[in-house]
């Protein structure tokens, strides 16, 4: 019989084994590696009653846009205003090809989604003909009342810390107001919805009521899991380039071709179609000094991260020791999913501000509205090349 000291000290050794095999590893820089892995897959969306009823053209009033020195839009001709420059955005949206937040005031990156489209389908670029003619035809309806479903009350939090060591506490970055919530579910900003449903509206939200909202398709954030997404062949075979000099994603089928061909060096310029693009969408790159220039493969992916938070690292002074976890959610700075690529802590990911998309650098990583981010999974998976340039 063994000795019952002897026991205890192997019931000691054993339970102090256990708790070191508990105690969590250091956190890491890729937000997948700390995010539990709930083995829950990606599920469809659930079908429910729509919760919004397109509104007849015209009925919506839009304010006259303003001169503003400082905007960023191109100088084109034919510029849309108007419920023909909501539908143009709403239209590019819907095809893949991002114009970033639906506002109604089409500036650079509304010309580089019309540019991307047009290369996809052969059309010269800075020509806005065939993308507002299929516009006007595929959305008559830019508007369309929604409702505020009851699922809201899980994702608004009107309390939600600003500090982070606060956040850290938190059960879930849920958006600030219910404003936020819709806007963000319909690609669009708080400002465009206080445009056209006056600020009462838009502040005095809450589950069932009612508001004006552009056309498309909702995000609905609800439907997300926390799921991790698995390689498949065809989309891990993707290509995917970052162009950090124009603020743009794009999403190929392939490696990208040469598009002008043509016998004659000296004669017209022929161009075809690029069916090889299948997407692109807005970006918000590095900041310079930690732009990771190349080409990385996509690791992994996975829905509402955890972010490691180091001001430490953010302020390039390497890893340390008081780094905490920020829960998941819309508000997380990686916003509703991170794709880790090959370079260590570089991903591409969502956002909790899509209005600075194109406008203000990230600390490193590669970022992107939520809505456009949650559709990067059906188009490229782990195993996809991404080439930073």
């Amino acid at each position: 019989m063994a000795h019952p000291l002897r026991i205890s000290l192997l019931t000691l050794f054993t339970l102090a084994a256990h708790l070191v095999a508990e105690v969590p590893k250091a956190l890491p820089v890729d937000p997948s590696d700390i995010t539990p892995d709930s083995g829950i897959k990606p599920v469809e969306p659930v079908q429910q009653a729509p919760e919004s009823k397109p509104l007849p053209a015209g009925e919506v009033k839009l304010p006259e846009p303003e001169n503003n020195p400082r905007s960023d839009t191109p100088d084109i001709d034919h510029l849309p205003t108007g419920e023909d420059a909501v539908r143009l955005q709403i239209f590019l949206d819907q095809q893949l090809f991002g114009p970033g937040v639906i506002d109604g005031k089409p500036g650079r990156f509304t010309v580089l989604a019309v540019n991307a489209w047009n290369e996809a389908n052969g059309h010269p670029q800075n020509d806005l003909t065939a993308a507002l003619a299929a516009a006007r035809k595929a959305v008559p309806s830019p508007f369309a009342t929604a409702i505020v479903p009851e699922v809201a009350t899980q994702w608004v939090n009107t309390k939600l810390p600003y500090k982070r060591s606060q956040q850290a506490g938190a059960k879930r970055m849920s958006y600030r107001s219910y404003g936020e919530f819709m806007s963000e579910r319909y690609h669009t900003d708080v400002e465009f919805l206080v445009e056209i449903n006056g600020s009462s509206t838009v502040y005095g939200l809450a589950p069932r009521k009612a508001l004006i909202v552009p056309n498309v398709k909702p995000f609905q954030v609800e439907n997300l899991t926390g799921a991790r997404y698995e390689t498949e062949p065809l989309l891990a075979n993707r290509h995917v380039v970052v162009d950090t000099k124009v603020n743009q994603a794009r999403i190929y089928e392939n490696t990208p071709t040469a598009l002008v061909v043509g016998d004659d060096p000296d004669g017209p310029v022929q161009v075809r179609a690029n069916r090889s693009l299948i997407a692109a969408f807005p970006i918000t790159p590095g900041q310079e000094r930690f732009i990771k220039y190349g080409l990385w493969e996509m690791r992994n992916a996975v829905q509402l991260p955890v972010w490691r938070y180091d001001q430490s690292l953010l302020d390039g002074k390497g890893r340390s020791k008081n780094a905490i976890n920020i829960p998941p959610g819309p508000n997380s700075p990686v916003g509703v999913i991170w794709m880790g690529l090959s370079v260590s802590g570089i991903g591409i990911h969502g956002t909790s501000s899509p209005q600075t998309i194109g406008r203000s650098r990230s600390a490193g990583c590669i970022r992107m509205a939520n809505w456009d981010a949650m559709r990067m999974p059906d188009l490229v998976r782990p195993g996809a090349s991404v080439e930073i340039r």
